[in-house]
């Protein structure tokens, strides 16, 4: 992750996990943002794979009837 500007943000967090956090010298904050950052990412691409899930549908139908296209160079 690229270093940008710092927000504040009030979360409500279960305490046992903090305590256990800090108890392990665990940065909050960044794994938080770390958190924050994987389900952004997972969000991103399932409605990605929803938005292009008729032209992966359409690919694949195409695979099955006609095979990978140059499958005859492949050497794998």
């Amino acid at each position: 992750m690229t270093p940008s500007a710092r927000k504040a943000a009030n979360l409500s967090l279960d305490s046992d996990l903090v305590s256990q956090a800090r108890d392990l010298n665990i940065n909050v904050s960044r794994a938080a943002e770390e958190g924050i950052t994987q389900a952004i990412k997972a969000e991103r691409e399932r409605l990605w794979r929803l938005e292009n899930a008729e032209a992966i549908r359409l690919e694949n139908e195409y695979i099955e009837k006609h095979g990978l296209p140059f499958a005859e160079y492949r050497r794998f």
